[in-house]
């Protein structure tokens, strides 16, 4: 029977079906009814093992509901962290920090890894060469900056990140876009050049965007916390 793993973010939601740790078809969602759209995934078919890593607390009723639909319910939210415990993680990793920890280390074993996630944050966590989880430091994502530009200020507006981003502005957009985006990869590369001989891993909405601007060895793994939580869903198989 296959598995479920759901990946609530700060503004959407990621799930997929897995066989083991290779994921299947896997679906998004952005709205307001995360909860109706996870018990939609399993209206037809009950999962063996379900595991939701949510940013925020699910609530008893919810997982109730969630229980009623699988054999086994695994959750990781904030006041779950059995699982990023039972790997050596600290509890207050965030879930998707955590699970993309985990991938990583079955990923690229025996190897140190920078790990970067561009979503509305941008983390960054770091891996040893044995696996164990070194720390990690929290910045504000691509877009989060173009939005606080805008709020914050009286004068600027909206801007957004386009493909022909140049080094350097010529008008207030141009000039916002290039410092948001030179700044974040002046940042990355500040990182690549502290850990020399680490793997680079990317993953998150922007990965790809931002990958494509590095002149270093990148790999991309664009669902690296999904696969974390289907490693995750095996240890209950």
């Amino acid at each position: 029977m296959a598995n479920l793993v759901v990946d609530i973010g700060n503004t959407a939601l990621k799930a997929a079906w897995t066989d083991r740790v290779t994921l299947g078809k896997t679906f998004r969602y952005q709205g307001e009814k995360m909860s109706e759209f996870i018990l939609s995934l399993v209206s037809r078919d009950k999962p063996d093992v379900m595991v939701i890593a949510s940013s925020r607390e699910i609530s008893d009723k919810d997982e109730r509901k969630f229980m009623e639909r699988c054999r086994v319910l695994v959750i990781m939210d904030p006041k779950h962290s059995e699982v990023a415990e039972r790997n050596g993680l600290p509890s207050y990793l965030a879930p998707d920090r955590a699970a993309s920890v985990m991938a990583s280390r079955y990923l690229f074993r025996k190897k140190g890894c920078t790990l970067f996630d561009f979503g509305t944050t941008l983390t960054i966590d770091f891996l040893d060469a044995e696996g164990n989880y070194s720390g990690g430091n929290i910045s504000l994502g691509c877009r989060t900056r173009f939005k606080a530009l805008n709020r914050y200020s009286r004068s600027l507006p909206l801007a957004d990140a386009s493909s022909e981003a140049c080094e350097t502005g010529h008008d207030i957009l141009s000039s916002i876009e290039s410092g948001v985006i030179e700044g974040i990869i002046f940042e990355i590369e500040g990182y690549l050049r502290r850990y020399p001989d680490n793997i680079n891993v990317f993953t998150g909405g922007d990965a790809i965007y931002f990958a494509k601007r590095m002149k270093n060895s990148i790999f991309v793994v664009c669902n690296l916390v999904l696969m974390g939580l289907a490693l995750t869903a095996e240890d209950y198989v």
